[in-house]
């Protein structure tokens, strides 16, 4: 059989992010997994379906790769070896490049199980970059090819990143449907299965920015009941810190706290630095829209600032940390410096997705009416109104009018007391 097999099934577990530990859970050891990965052992007919099974993909994908092994698949593994490798260096350009090339190899020797998980690497290095529309195309081709009506597995992880793209554009009942689509699927998985969980997010998250917070709880504990003692550290950790956001949002702190302190314990920057980066960034948020101002909140913000100086990020990743900062400046009392820093943010805000653009324009309104800028502060608040509106985020709609509301309500106040007080002084001049 060759390594081919051995190169493949390694692709598929690292994409899944498992260890060989958790592939061979209850059945095959992590020594065994490694003699497979390395070609030091041949697979039994048995052992090629169960793990077919586990990784959630079609029979007949794995049935390619006991193939001998081509000058095409020689080069196919190169190609996806670059891919991963600009990946973890976080070039996600290049590492798109090499993935469409790898695809490209595998389209043309009819290997579409190969095809699918390469296009599938691009459409991810898309994501990381923003491109959202062009990630959205790609993955409709995916979930167009009849291998994603053929595997669940497939159908879930496609309608999970259109979920993802189309959350990242503001289009959030968008994103619901796909994601409900992707946990719909799910039903055909084993429970427990990692797919399950990314879809769950993937729903809790679109259900959370559009307002839908008892719905999206409620999803939040059929996570819960996903997860048992055999799983993974990060993965419960990544569990923990969603559920923790959705408590915040709740207005329920005691489980927002006690959610992220476990996800905090669990997650760790040794072991990938960038998710710690965007889990630092979403406590910080989550905690400041709650308008909870401690050390802990401060904490979180310098260490995803930190995070970020060190990992990089899109234009995207930099303003969101940036509104975070300038969010704590406002909640801190330092109006001066928040509408200083919103103003610079604002500027670039095309980058943002519309909800987020909203809460850009939302906030430096806010700001502007603290410093006593009633008629400037009502054309960003109007402007979020729009925007939230475009993204379907109708309770951020309803916020942005009572803010609009209130200072016409006080220049209505200011004004009848200025006749007022006008009219009494006109006897006495006369």
């Amino acid at each position: 059989m060759g390594n081919g097999f051995g190169e493949k099934l390694r692709a598929e577990r690292l994409e899944r992010g498992l260890t060989q530990a958790d592939l061979g859970r209850n059945l095959y050891s992590p020594s065994y997994i490694s003699l497979l990965e390395t070609g030091r052992r041949e697979p039994t007919a048995d052992v090629i379906q169960e793990l077919a099974r586990r990784l959630e993909l079609a029979p007949k994908a794995l049935e390619a790769w006991s193939q001998p092994v081509s000058v095409s698949d020689a080069e196919y593994v190169l190609s996806g070896l670059y891919a991963r490798q600009a990946w973890d260096l976080r070039d996600y350009p290049l590492a798109a490049t090499h993935a469409a090339a790898a695809a490209q190899i595998a389209l043309d020797a009819k290997n579409t199980s190969a095809w699918w998980n390469m296009t599938y690497m691009q459409a991810e290095c898309l994501i990381k970059q923003g491109q959202w529309q062009e990630c959205t195309d790609i993955v409709q081709r995916l979930l167009d090819h009849p291998m994603a009506a053929e595997s669940a597995g497939l159908g879930v992880r496609a309608r999970q990143m259109l979920a993802a793209a189309s959350q990242g554009q503001g289009q959030l009942a968008a994103a619901v449907g796909h994601a409900q689509e992707a946990v719909r699927l799910c039903a055909q998985l084993p429970k427990g299965s990692t797919l399950i969980i990314g879809a769950l997010r993937a729903l809790i998250g679109a259900l959370a920015e559009s307002g839908r917070l008892d719905e999206a709880w409620e999803y939040c504990r059929a996570m819960n009941g996903q997860m048992d003692d055999h799983s993974m550290t990060q993965l419960a950790g990544e569990v923990a810190w969603v559920i923790g956001n959705v408590a915040f949002m709740r207005h329920d702190y005691t489980e927002g706290i006690r959610h992220h302190e476990r996800a905090s314990r669990l997650l760790s920057p040794a072991n990938d630095i960038d998710l710690w980066a965007r889990f630092n960034k979403a406590s910080a948020a989550v905690r400041l829209s709650s308008g909870i101002v401690e050390p802990e909140t401060l904490s979180s913000i310098e260490r995803a600032e930190l995070a970020l100086s060190i990992v990089g990020g899109n234009k995207t990743d930099e303003l969101e940390v940036a509104f975070i900062r300038a969010r704590w400046l406002y909640l801190t009392g330092d109006i001066v410096a928040a509408v200083r820093k919103l103003r610079d943010i604002h500027a670039d805000k095309d980058a943002l997705a519309k909800h987020t653009a909203g809460e850009v324009s939302l906030l430096l309104g806010k700001a502007l009416k603290a410093a006593a800028e009633a008629e400037e502060a009502l054309v960003y608040l109007e402007e979020a109104q729009k925007e939230f509106s475009a993204a379907g985020a109708s309770d951020r709609v309803q916020q942005a009018m009572d803010a609009v509301l209130e200072i016409r309500l006080a220049q209505r106040r200011a004004q009848a007391a200025a006749s007022a007080g006008t009219q009494h002084r006109l006897p006495a001049e006369a």
